[in-house]
């Protein structure tokens, strides 16, 4: 029996959904065409090029096994390759049926030619685009990629350093997306981010005070703040990991150093105030020690929300 936040039909719109971005996408990049981008290969002949060129030598079972394309299909390419003068061929001492394959100096100026087709391609795509837009579509394409790849294929680790210059504008720009787009919150709740990060900057005391912004390959996906509440007691705020960030238990290790710094510092409480909707989050709190102490509906951020206080000794 489906559950009552899924309808029997939900599982067919999804699969729709997933055919319908396919054909999409597929028209987008032109990859149906048979001569791929208007140059003279098509799209399985320009992966081939692509593998050679980026690989070295590499035997034509080794290519189509990578790629998944059928053997006599891959021999008529490759045939058509060494007809063409693209490609040299030689035989694998450990196996003579087998060749190694490499790009010819013809092959690799018909691949140059092909790369900067595609790079101009996907160039003129993205143009079209303001800044921000570029960044969201990126890290959407980052999240099908995990979510879709490989179950061996590792997630680039998170690194957590100081901010830099720009860093609090990212923290006020994510918070207002994220929420608004999982949680349904207005602007103001990125006001009230504002008005917090605006006062870390200009009331910081670096003896007692810190955020840490996690990292991924050079571009932001989190962030939380420790600051003073009082002498003997800290704050907790503005913890977030974003989509291209989760799974490696980023939010644990952010509350960790939180924790560290602040009995470093000679704090003997820390405090925060979080939603009761925000269950991850709440998990994050629980499992590093803190405790519920207080609970209290409120109407904020275009919501009705239930604001909850939990405190943690040192």
């Amino acid at each position: 029996m489906p559950s009552a936040q899924t309808s029997p039909g939900e599982p067919d719109q999804q699969i729709a959904a997933v055919r319908a971005f396919n054909r999409f996408y597929t028209r987008k990049l032109e990859v149906l065409d048979q001569h791929h981008l208007k140059t003279p290969f098509s799209l399985s002949e320009a992966r081939v090029m692509f593998e050679l060129a980026h690989r070295g030598d590499l035997s034509a079972k080794q290519i189509g096994l990578e790629l998944g394309l059928d053997p006599g299909y891959l021999s008529r390419i490759v045939q058509k390759f060494d007809e063409d003068g693209l490609i040299g061929r030689k035989a694998l001492p450990a196996d003579r049926r087998q060749y190694q394959l490499s790009l010819t100096a013809k092959g690799r100026a018909a691949f140059a030619k092909l790369e900067r087709t595609s790079q101009d391609h996907v160039g003129l795509m993205l143009g079209t685009l303001a800044g921000e837009d570029r960044k969201r579509l990126l890290s959407a394409m980052e999240v099908v990629e995990r979510l879709l790849g490989a179950p061996h294929t590792a997630l680039q680790p998170a690194i957590l350093r100081d901010p830099r210059p720009g860093d609090m504008g990212y923290v006020v720009q994510s918070h207002g997306a994220l929420y608004a787009s999982e949680y349904g919150f207005d602007a103001t709740f990125e006001a009230l981010v504002a008005e917090i990060t605006a006062k870390f900057i200009t009331s910081f005391d670096a003896s007692r005070e810190r955020c840490w912004i996690a990292d991924i390959d050079g571009r932001p996906v989190g962030s939380v703040f420790l600051v003073r509440g009082s002498d003997e007691v800290a704050k907790l705020r503005l913890l977030l990991v974003e989509p291209g960030g989760r799974g490696q238990g980023l939010g644990q290790r952010m509350v960790a150093e939180c924790i560290s710094f602040a009995r470093a510092c000679g704090y003997r409480r820390i405090t925060l105030w979080t939603q009761s909707i925000l269950t991850a989050a709440r998990k994050i709190y629980q499992d590093a020690g803190f405790a519920l102490v207080k609970s209290e509906p409120h109407r904020s951020f275009g919501q009705n929300l239930i604001g909850e206080t939990w405190e943690r000794d040192l």
